[in-house]
């Protein structure tokens, strides 16, 4: 499913406009990437949680030349499913 198949079934199972399914879903997007940004959890009972992950740096290697190289720490967004959606999809 993509973002129009999400809007399109949003709009029609909240019964509103295709037009305020697609700014509720942007304005759902901001407000986690936001948050996520502010390294906020975002935590919702049954659905699931998103939160950023921290990687530490460490020591490589280039695949083509073998060489060494360091790679920066980093962090990612990350969303771990929460039992009510794991049941779902059982």
């Amino acid at each position: 499913m993509n973002k129009s198949e999400l809007i399109d079934r949003m709009a029609h199972s909240a019964e509103i406009p295709k037009a305020a399914a697609a700014k509720a879903l942007d304005a759902f997007t901001d407000a986690i990437a936001e948050a996520l940004k502010a390294d906020d959890k975002v935590a919702l009972i049954g659905f699931g949680t998103f939160e950023v992950k921290k990687r530490a740096a460490r020591t490589g290697r280039n695949p083509q030349t073998g060489e060494v190289i360091e790679i920066k720490a980093s962090k990612t967004p990350s969303f771990k499913a929460g039992k009510a959606l794991k049941d779902a999809v059982q």
